[in-house]
Order: C-alpha cells, then sequence, then structure tokens
C-alpha cells in the first residue's frame, strides 16, 4: 500500500522516522503540503494521512485508489465525512492522546497568574532583588489556588484531567453546563460564571459554542477572573475579548489557540505594548505537542491504519 503523510511537521518536528507506518507500506512523508499539490502527491496511494491538510469531496474523486484517510488528530473538520462515507472510504482519527499535556498547559497558564515565576525571574536578574533593602519583593500580589473556584466548560477527558488536578490544588471545582450538551448534573453556565476564579475551556466546536466567550459571558465574569481556552479558538469572540481588556476585565487571559493559526502579523492580541499585555498570555497551540503525546500520536496513527488493513474497525469516523 502506498501511504502519504501530508503534514507531518508538527508531529515530528523533522524527524521522519515514523518506523511503525513505515512497517505498513511504502511512506512518502511530506512536511507539509500546500492545497495544491495534494492531489498530485497523493496520486496511486491507497492511505493518506493529515493534519491540517484539506481532503474535499474534490479531492477524493480525483484520487480513485483512495481507500483511507488517518487524522493525525483528534479534530475531523479538514475531511469531508459524507463524502468519503460515499465513495466507502474509511476515515480514522486519534482521540485522548493529549490529554495530560493539555492539562499541564492549563497549569502551566494558571500559575503564570498567581505566581508569575518567570517575571519574577527576570525581575531578579536585571538586579532588582540585589539593589533592594529588603530580603524580598513581590511585583504584584500573589494568590493561592486553593480555595479558589475553577469552573471547567466541557468535561470531556481533557476537562476531567484539568478537574482532577484542580481538585489536587484544592480547587472548588464546577463542571458548567455547555450549550448544545445534553449531560446531565451540570451547573447552568451562567450560574458557573459567576462563581468563577479561573474559567478553562473545553469544549467542542460546534455551532452552539462558536462565539460563545463574547460580551454577554464577560458580563457575568468577576472582575478579577483568569480565562484559558486550550481547546477551539473560534469558541472566544476575540473583538469581545479585546473589549474586555481594554475595560480592564479579567485578571489574565491565556491562550493557546486562536480562530485563524498561524495569526496575522498584526493581530491585536499580540502587541507587546499594549496597556493589558501583561495580562495576556499566548502560546502557539502547542498544548497538545510534549515529546510524550506526540509519541503515543504516532503509535496510534500506526494502529489505526494497521487495524483498516486486517479488516477490523478502529478509531473510525466515517
Amino acid at each position: 500500500m502506498r501511504i502519504v503523510l501530508l503534514d507531518s511537521f508538527a508531529a515530528d518536528q523533522g524527524d521522519t522516522a515514523w518506523p511503525e507506518m513505515r512497517a505498513l507500506g511504502e511512506l512518502v512523508v511530506y512536511p507539509r503540503t500546500p492545497p495544491e499539490l495534494v492531489v498530485e502527491r497523493c496520486a496511486e496511494a491507497g492511505a493518506i494521512l493529515t493534519n491540517k491538510v484539506v481532503i474535499s469531496a474534490q479531492i477524493m474523486s480525483a484520487l480513485p485508489d483512495l481507500r483511507y484517510i488517518g487524522l493525525t488528530s483528534t479534530g475531523t473538520n479538514v475531511v469531508d465525512l459524507a463524502a468519503a462515507r460515499s465513495r466507502a472510504i474509511a476515515v480514522t482519527n486519534v482521540p485522548a492522546y493529549s490529554t495530560e499535556s493539555v492539562a499541564q498547559l492549563v497549569f502551566a497558564m494558571i500559575l503564570h497568574f498567581t505566581f508569575d515565576v518567570a517575571g519574577h525571574d527576570a525581575a531578579v536578574k536585571s538586579g532588582r532583588w540585589a539593589q533592594g533593602p529588603d530580603f524580598c519583593f513581590f511585583l504584584h500580589p500573589l494568590t493561592e489556588l486553593t480555595g479558589k473556584t475553577l469552573v471547567v466548560v466541557g468535561l470531556g477527558a481533557i476537562g476531567k484531567a484539568v478537574a482532577r488536578i484542580g481538585g489536587a490544588f484544592g480547587m472548588n471545582v464546577i463542571a458548567a453546563q455547555v450549550p448544545g450538551s445534553s449531560s446531565s448534573g451540570r451547573v447552568p453556565l451562567a450560574q458557573a460564571l459567576g462563581q468563577a476564579d479561573v474559567v478553562t475551556l473545553h469544549c467542542p466546536l460546534v455551532e452552539a459554542t462558536r462565539g460563545l466567550v463574547a460580551r454577554a459571558f464577560f458580563a457575568l465574569l468577576k472582575p478579577s477572573a483568569i480565562l484559558i481556552n486550550t481547546g477551539r479558538g473560534p469558541v472566544v469572540d476575540i473583538e469581545s475579548l479585546l473589549e474586555a481588556l481594554r475595560a480592564g476585565k479579567l485578571g489574565g487571559v491565556g491562550l493557546d489557540v486562536l480562530p485563524s493559526e498561524p495569526p496575522e502579523a498584526n493581530h491585536p492580541l499580540l502587541d507587546a505594548k499594549a496597556p493589558w499585555a501583561n495580562r495576556l498570555i499566548v502560546t502557539p497551540h502547542l498544548a497538545w505537542g510534549t515529546v510524550e503525546a506526540r509519541r503515543r500520536l504516532a503509535l496510534a496513527v500506526a494502529g489505526n491504519l494497521a487495524a483498516f488493513q486486517a479488516g477490523e474497525r478502529l478509531n473510525r469516523v466515517d
């Protein structure tokens, strides 16, 4: 079987070994693939692997040998699933490989706003401690997580991991009702937000959650509340977020995802000179990418294809 991996770089960071995948057929690896080269590169491929490269119905129709599409991600939005079903093309994804990795970044961001280790380190290295009259100094008031309320919006695998860690810190954890969800035992969102010291977003991106975090959402929060988004960028309405920051609301905002990635160079959230810049951190969609998580991903991607070749269904989404 000819196997084409269209955009390997995010997962392998230039190490194109993929030994488990090479054992399954003739593997061709491309670090990145522009849309106009997808059909050419996938000619005669029985299986293609993609993370962000879109596989449309038109592309499928141009690839008569295609029988399998393996997503090197959890999300499935880059594949036209209806077209795949109509052509009997199997589609798989990789659920839950990055759970602990993402949860770890959530708390790295939260701890940044409660202690600012990097900021204090920079101040010490600039000479402030050596020149000071006291045995200590604080750049801003430090806060403990114990006793604070953590609102988790979306209690899937990652949300549950975040809730578990929050509990270990002694936080009061509230699972909020996600719009459009039928899960029971959740606190109504409006009620939960009013109690939140920290809100962390882990809900899926569907029409009911697109732009969920907007003006009305911010109006319910305490002015000192911390917002963390390691989920899906479009869940947060950027203009409403900027409005809240300009108004002096929010004790901190940590974003690992944006509606468009990479962002344009002049994106207002990237302005290091903005008056609210010290209350905002933006990381480049890296929550999923620990060495351990990327290794789990590679093994799972190969396992999915091996199962397909054996006539078994594993992580099928078609």
